[in-house]
């Protein structure tokens, strides 16, 4: 009970990607679409850096391993403005927007899976193709995902403590 206790006071920072590069658009969005994962049996990880130094919104993975990544939209602008979304395609085994029920959606690419999220929650709206990652990238994606949420939870739980980022 002790943990949850100190996991709830950090909920709000949690889900806010309030670091003063997003909306608060987009921060509902993010949470709406990490409590979508969670019911999908998905564990995702809020602004998870890959190996090519981009800073994915979420990433997750499944209980078999499976890697998805979700970019976050917040307005058209934003979509218009941001095209570093290729650069996430080698890290995932599936990759998806995440937009608000408003977004124009027939702006983003077909080739790609969409969430429609609010704060609340979220509803997978088109499938996102699979190509699955090669072993040694799926290994390597997974240590650095397990190892990011273990960081996160220690910082959570023990605020004082400063340890390297991963």
């Amino acid at each position: 009970m002790r943990i949850k206790a100190q996991l709830s006071a950090s909920e709000d920072h949690a889900f806010a990607m309030r670091d003063g590069r997003h909306s608060e658009a987009a921060a509902d969005i993010a949470r709406g679409t990490m409590r979508l994962l969670a019911g999908l049996g998905m564990t995702p990880v809020l602004e998870f850096t890959l190996a090519n130094w981009r800073r994915a919104d979420v990433a997750a993975i499944g209980a078999k391993g499976e890697i998805w990544i979700i970019e976050v939209k917040s307005s058209r602008v934003d979509f218009e403005t941001d095209q570093k979304w290729p650069d996430y395609l080698d890290f995932c085994d599936r990759f998806l927007f995440a937009v608000e029920p408003a977004f124009p959606t027939e702006i983003l690419p077909r080739e790609t899976g969409l969430i429609l999220a609010d704060r609340y929650g979220g509803e997978i709206v088109r499938e996102a193709p699979e190509v699955r990652l090669s072993g040694s990238r799926r290994r390597a994606m997974t240590l650095r995902l397990a190892r990011t949420a273990a960081q996160r939870l220690h910082g959570a739980l023990d605020p004082e403590f400063t340890a390297l980022e991963i």
